[in-house]
């Protein structure tokens, strides 16, 4: 049976491919980006489905999305807590997305019954935001 820190590490490692992400969640399992809220962005996603769903519809505006640098700073059997990162473009915006996330794994017998990450949404705004239009003022 996998524990947390497997767990996350797996989900974090397959994140490009979204069925296998989500494979990593118990039925009732869920995905908690809580300051997504912020932005007016879908903040929980609860079981299988619904988590490769989400996964796929952010692989869509971020093709190259992959977590780099993970650092984990609580290892527990049922708990992990961990520091990961993100650098990949933004087509639609032709800005690089730089963002780093931290998240707390709650594991249940071998599945993932809990994953909440925080993230800068300043970050991610600036990330995803349309392109200011180009005014005459800005090319004097």
């Amino acid at each position: 049976m996998k524990n947390a820190v497997q767990l996350l590490q797996m989900y974090l490692e397959s994140i490009q491919d979204p069925h296998a992400a989500a494979a990593f969640f118990a039925d009732n399992g869920a995905l908690e980006l809580p300051y997504l809220q912020s932005l007016g962005i879908t903040h929980r996603v609860q079981g299988p489905a619904q988590i490769e769903a989400f996964i796929a519809s952010l692989l869509a505006k971020v093709p190259d999305f992959r977590f780099k640098r993970v650092r984990f700073l609580i290892d527990t059997p049922d708990q992990a807590f961990a520091e990961y990162d993100v650098e990949a473009l933004v087509p639609a915006t032709g800005r690089l997305y730089l963002q780093s996330y931290a998240g707390r794994l709650v594991a249940h017998e071998g599945k993932i019954q809990l994953l909440r990450e925080s993230l800068d949404t300043v970050a991610a705004a600036k990330a995803f935001a349309p392109a200011d239009p180009v005014t005459s003022d800005d090319v004097r």
